[in-house]
């Protein structure tokens, strides 16, 4: 059951912008995405680009034309030149906006989090011949945005994130429905970014893996403090958002409050196993910490996994 404390103080909006300065940020690509060549985003499959990672000798099949005839004259053997391929991307978001995100009891709310990390990946990634598209569902899948680029274009998606839910959207996220969606509309091999809190049945696993099967997908899990842990206040009604069921609980009942952890820990190690098995990061965003340094940290990790794969191998 999602969990809804009556009563807890009435969080702090956001400062939502799509002008975030990430000039500094790369995204690392870590899969082969079969798009456009001539875009901004560095990925990690070898091949021959613009800027040069090595040198190393010539192999059968090699493409003649990449040898590096100055240090081939300097060697008694042929030598070829390496470099990362720079690609343009189509990137999707697949944004939940069922009620359990219209909820927050830290710096915001969980929606206004999910709101500006759009807005950044618009900043980051929506730019250099990209195009980002997106999918916005709740109880069901809601609104189909087709990718493009430009400003404009992000200001529709944020628009759209940004909008009220409209009428008769209760009942848990389906979260399934809009994973089959997703890839029976995807079509051209992409970045995909699962914006939600992944509080929904089960039964969206096996529909993941197909997607993870064709496009990189990363888990962007939005938390909320209160998600994982109750606070001794006394007597609190817990109520499912989407639902409307609740629940009367005394806080004070410190064998409560260890089952209620209990539970949490359990189905968030389910969450993760479940994006693990089907090779997805996960990146975190709680309403309690800022975004940007949870960025900065998941995409250091992302661009040094290839050096620290290598150090293990040695």
């Amino acid at each position: 059951m999602r969990r809804k404390v009556e009563g807890a103080p009435a969080p702090k909006q956001a400062n939502v912008s799509a002008d975030v300065l990430l000039r500094r940020l790369h995204w690392t690509v870590l899969r082969p995405l079969a798009a456009a060549l001539g875009g901004d985003e560095r990925s990690l499959i070898r091949g021959f680009g613009a800027e040069m990672t090595e040198v190393r000798e010539y192999q059968v099949g090699d493409d003649v034309r990449h040898i590096d005839w100055n240090i081939t004259a300097r060697t008694d053997r042929p030598f070829v030149r390496e470099s990362y391929v720079d690609r343009a991307l189509d990137v999707w978001l697949m944004l939940d906006l069922s009620a359990s995100v219209d909820w927050g009891t830290a710096e915001c709310l969980k929606r206004d989090r999910a709101i500006e990390f759009a807005a950044v990946v618009g900043q980051l990634l929506g730019t250099h011949s990209n195009r980002v598209g997106a999918l916005l569902f709740a109880n069901s899948p809601l609104t189909f945005v087709a990718p493009s680029a430009g400003r404009a274009h992000m200001l529709r998606i944020l628009a759209a994130m940004q909008a009220e839910p409209p009428q008769g959207n209760t009942g848990a996220t389906d979260l399934q429905s809009a994973l089959i969606q997703a890839n029976a509309v995807i079509r051209r091999k992409s970045l995909v970014l699962i914006v939600s809190d992944f509080l929904t049945p089960d039964g969206w696993q096996a529909a993941l893996g197909q997607l993870a099967q064709r496009h990189e997908i990363i888990a962007v899990r939005l938390h909320d403090p209160r998600e994982s842990e109750l606070p001794d206040v006394g007597f609190i009604t817990l109520e499912d958002p989407e639902t409307g069921a609740q629940l009367m609980v005394n806080t004070s009942d410190r064998s409560l409050r260890e089952r209620f952890q209990s539970a949490a820990c359990a189905q968030d190690e389910g969450i993760r196993t479940a994006l693990a098995r089907h090779g997805i990061d996960q990146l975190t965003l709680s309403t309690s910490g800022e975004l940007l340094p949870a960025l900065v940290e998941f995409l250091e990790l992302r661009r040094r996994r290839p050096v620290l794969a290598r150090a293990v191998g040695a």
